[in-house]
């Protein structure tokens, strides 16, 4: 990682799709990799179903924890509708990771052509994957899908940590019983 940039992450997704384990995850590997590591999170009705955004910023020296407007260097969206809200943030090289699920409590307000054609105004680095499906086939648990996304994430280079710090941030911050299930999910191809 260059050492003057900062990396910026911004994870969408609703309430009870594990934004929250993912935050602590991410930024106790940051940390664990020797970078300067702030976090913030926005919930919106922060009970399972309403829209919920995280911010992680990790480098060398990090003064604020949001993210900037246009500087997002990944957006992982959980929930492709909110895949959307990500656009503010979104640059023509931000990488988009957009789980192919939609929440039944959300209003359809558009099918995944109609979100991909929106993403692809900013960038073309627009990652539609099935990551909710291939958890519950694999692992029979869709609520690990984050983790998928985050394993997919660093296989493509998308990420610039290392998949050892990942998973000792996993076993740091997740209850003993959810560890192998969640390192399974980020070795999912």
């Amino acid at each position: 990682m260059n050492k003057t940039k900062n990396f910026n992450i911004v994870i969408l997704g609703v309430g009870g799709q594990g934004l929250m384990t993912l935050l602590r995850v991410l930024s106790e590997a940051a940390f664990n990799a020797g970078l300067d590591v702030k976090t913030s999170e926005l919930h919106g009705l922060s009970q399972r179903g309403g829209s919920v955004s995280v911010y992680i910023r990790f480098g060398d020296k990090v003064w604020s924890p949001l993210v900037p407007q246009g500087q997002a260097d990944l957006i992982i969206a959980l929930e492709q509708q909110e895949a959307l809200n990500g656009l503010y943030f979104a640059n023509k090289e931000t990488v988009f990771l957009v789980n192919q699920y939609e929440t039944p409590t959300m209003a359809q307000t558009a099918n995944q052509v109609e979100i991909e054609i929106e993403l692809r105004k900013v960038t073309e680095k627009v990652n539609f994957l099935a990551a909710s499906e291939i958890c519950q086939k694999e692992l029979a648990n869709e609520v690990v899908s984050g983790t998928y996304l985050l394993g997919y994430a660093l296989n493509n280079g998308y990420l610039p940590l290392k998949k050892e710090n990942i998973i000792e941030a996993i076993k740091k911050t997740m209850s003993e019983k959810y560890q192998e299930l969640n390192i399974k999910a980020l070795d999912l191809k």
